[in-house]
């Protein structure tokens, strides 16, 4: 059986690199007359293409609850930073084509100078930093996050900063909450399985099913960003063990302490 994982894996990992390149191509070359949303579409329809090779050739299937806690399209004026459990690469591709408004990740700067994919990713309108400068890069997250939300652009981050194995909990550092009082925007917790698929730092793929579970919107309002993370935490790890029971002891979650603001930025790729 691992072996035909392992063919599928590959045929998968081609499909992403023959169809990326001529994608980033034509992109690059999109972006010289256009920008903004209209950049943004057609770049998404490269990850709607990653998707479909993941569901035909692995066999990795989507199954999302409470995507009506999110504004819809036609709603304009309502903007929201998405807070989502990071447990592969996966949940990064599959967001963009999920979501009805734009999205702008907070990533590590590296990933710019990925051939052809960080090239395309540069061109859009995301939020890239530097991790080794912990100071500079919260003030360019809060700069640019406000400047976004008010083009109704929606900005995703991943608390715990990096991929988590399956069934583990990293620390929920602070940067999200911060950004979300700071903009005054609501947060949206997001639980997701996608290592039981397609596990952390690997592209090994198995075919079964991604649990997506968007939760209600948190006020951010007359919050502290500790406490307005911690519910954060609470509301992703209980959901994590209900989707996912097998993965995780019987013993609840533990909170973990917020960590310095500055310590909050999650890397959208990493």
């Amino acid at each position: 059986m691992r072996a035909v994982w392992a063919l599928r894996s590959a045929l998968f990992v081609l499909w992403l690199a023959v169809t990326v390149v001529p994608w980033a191509i034509a992109m690059l070359g999109l972006s010289v007359f256009v920008r903004g949303t209209r950049l943004y579409w057609p770049t998404v329809g490269w990850l709607r293409v990653a998707m479909w090779g993941a569901r035909v050739i692995c066999g990795v299937q989507p199954r999302v609850r409470g995507l009506e806690h999110v504004p819809a399209a036609a709603d304009a004026t309502r903007a929201v930073l998405l807070a989502s459990k990071h447990q592969s690469t996966w949940e990064t591709f599959f967001y963009p084509t999920l979501m009805p408004h734009p999205l702008a990740y907070v990533f590590k700067r590296e990933l710019l100078y990925v051939p052809f994919f960080g090239w395309a990713m540069g061109r859009l309108d995301m939020i890239h930093i530097d991790r080794s400068r912990r100071a500079e890069a919260w003030s360019r997250v809060a700069e640019q996050g406000r400047r976004l939300f008010a083009q109704g652009i929606w900005v995703i981050m991943f608390p715990e900063g990096t991929r988590t194995p399956r069934g583990s909990q990293g620390t929920y550092k602070t940067g999200a909450s911060r950004l979300a009082i700071e903009s005054g925007v609501p947060i949206v917790p997001i639980a997701t399985t996608s290592a039981r698929c397609w596990p952390r730092k690997s592209f090994l793929l198995r075919p079964g099913v991604v649990d997506v579970s968007i939760g209600p919107p948190i006020a951010s309002a007359g919050r502290q960003p500790d406490e307005l993370m911690a519910e954060v935490e609470r509301w992703i790890e209980a959901e994590m063990r209900r989707l996912d029971p097998e993965a995780y002891p019987a013993a609840p979650p533990v909170p973990n302490p917020a960590a310095h603001p500055a310590q909050g930025l999650g890397s959208g790729g990493a």
